[in-house]
């Protein structure tokens, strides 16, 4: 599963038409439509304020509006960028402001999808990878090396309590969870105590 890595937006002129593309990320269809309204409030002086969407884990919520645009020519076109990048959670407004030279159908789905493309490439992709949350708790004499062993080489751990033993809750990629209960045992000498939290994701940059 992909995802924007960040919201962001990104402009570019075509024959003197501005074409404003921001995306946003959402986690489900209310703060898609919420951020595809907000868009349009701000932009009500532009001459369209097309949108489209992806949501769902598997992307398989998705709308489109050519907001006034010939039909085909900008909602459908913005939304196949998202799609083709295997994205979701994410939202898409292109706000264009005529230059007052027309475009032509095949110029108008040319200008949106290269809006939405130029604006993802500009935020750039990450993929959400299952994790599985294991709090692991070593006595404070072995707490030095196997943090210290941790930073260097293993995931990184989203927090650390300090009482009468050390816990430290570490994100493990679920595929790699054997190979990291194996490694806290080789660190700890075998004193380390594991227990399963809770599962998620970690983001990791997708490279162009």
């Amino acid at each position: 599963m992909r995802m924007i890595a960040a919201s962001g937006s990104h402009e570019l002129e075509i024959r003197r038409s501005r074409f404003l593309c921001a995306l946003a990320r959402v986690a489900d269809e209310e703060e898609a439509a919420a951020f595809v309204a907000a868009r349009k409030r701000a932009h009500r002086d532009a001459t369209h304020n097309c949108s489209a969407y992806v949501v769902g884990e598997f992307g398989e919520l998705t709308k489109s509006s050519d907001d006034g645009e010939p039909a085909g020519t900008a909602g459908i076109p913005m939304l196949e960028v998202l799609v083709r990048r295997g994205l979701t959670g994410t939202a898409a407004v292109v706000t264009r402001y005529f230059g007052g030279v027309k475009l032509g159908a095949g110029g108008l789905v040319r200008a949106y999808s290269q809006a939405v493309s130029e604006a993802v490439d500009a935020v750039g992709v990450v993929e959400l990878r299952p994790v599985t949350r294991v709090e692991v708790t070593v006595d404070h004499a072995l707490a030095g090396r196997f943090l210290g062993d941790l930073h260097a080489h293993g995931p990184q751990p989203s927090d650390v309590r300090y009482g009468e033993a050390v816990h430290a809750e570490v994100p493990v990629p679920s595929d790699a969870l054997a190979d990291f209960t194996a490694w806290a045992a080789e660190v700890t000498a075998g004193q380390a105590r594991l227990r399963t939290v809770g599962t998620g994701h970690m983001e990791v940059p997708v490279t162009p």
